[in-house]
């Protein structure tokens, strides 16, 4: 399963490079990530189900590594439909397809934060829409969940990766991605033990949620 994951996650970098210009916007210096050490990546400014495109940027031997350890929660509607799930099972062979409530779902992801894991999360939740607002008409939030995954991890390192947005390329509602645009990411690490406690309050919770939100107006 590895293999053909392999052969799926490379073909989409190398694919990217050509039919895209991926500009990476290093907050912290490139040569500070320890990619073997990240236990958790953050994805702020959820725009598209493209932001796989976003791999392109990961060096050739970090993606092979991170290919048994990612665990990445998506919407079960998402992993219901024939083809886009069928892609994200054979393109992360631990996607966990979660529910918008706190059931079994989401008990199953949380189990999946071990000594080996690296999870994958885009903590608003629904993607943006082209007016700004999510599908309901609302505005994007940063929610909880993020909070509780980080509760469970107290050494290793976090990564946050900055999405310069994808509406250019696909907006959801639309079937086909453009090509020939220029797509942006950044990335910024962050030691998990010294983030946490850079944060420690009274409301922890709501401390990392505002956290996100400024560094995301800032970055994105």
């Amino acid at each position: 399963m590895k293999v053909i994951t392999a052969f799926i996650v490379f073909g989409i970098k190398y694919l990217t490079k050509v039919l895209y210009r991926v500009r990476v916007n290093w907050i912290t210096p490139e040569k500070e990530i320890r990619w073997s050490e990240l236990r958790l990546i953050i994805c702020l400014n959820h725009t598209s189900l493209f932001e796989f495109l976003f791999a392109a940027a990961v060096p050739n031997k970090n993606l092979w590594r991170a290919i048994d350890r990612l665990v990445l929660p998506i919407a079960d509607v998402t992993m219901s439909r024939p083809i886009t799930g069928l892609f994200f099972k054979l393109l992360i062979p631990n996607a966990i397809p979660i529910t918008r409530k706190r059931d079994d779902s989401w008990t199953q992801l949380i189990d999946k934060v071990d000594g080996n894991s690296l999870i994958i999360i885009f903590p608003e939740g629904r993607m943006m829409r082209k007016d700004g607002l999510d599908k309901h008409g609302k505005p994007m939030s940063i929610k909880g969940g993020v909070v509780e995954i980080l509760s469970k991890l107290d050494h290793g390192k976090m990564l946050i990766a900055y999405s310069g947005g994808l509406h250019h390329v696909q907006a959801p509602g639309e079937t086909l991605p453009r090509i020939f645009k220029e797509i942006e990411v950044g990335f910024e690490q962050h030691d998990l033990g010294e983030y946490k406690k850079s944060l420690k309050s009274e409301n922890f919770r709501e401390a990392v949620l505002q956290d996100l939100e400024n560094r995301k107006k800032l970055h994105c």
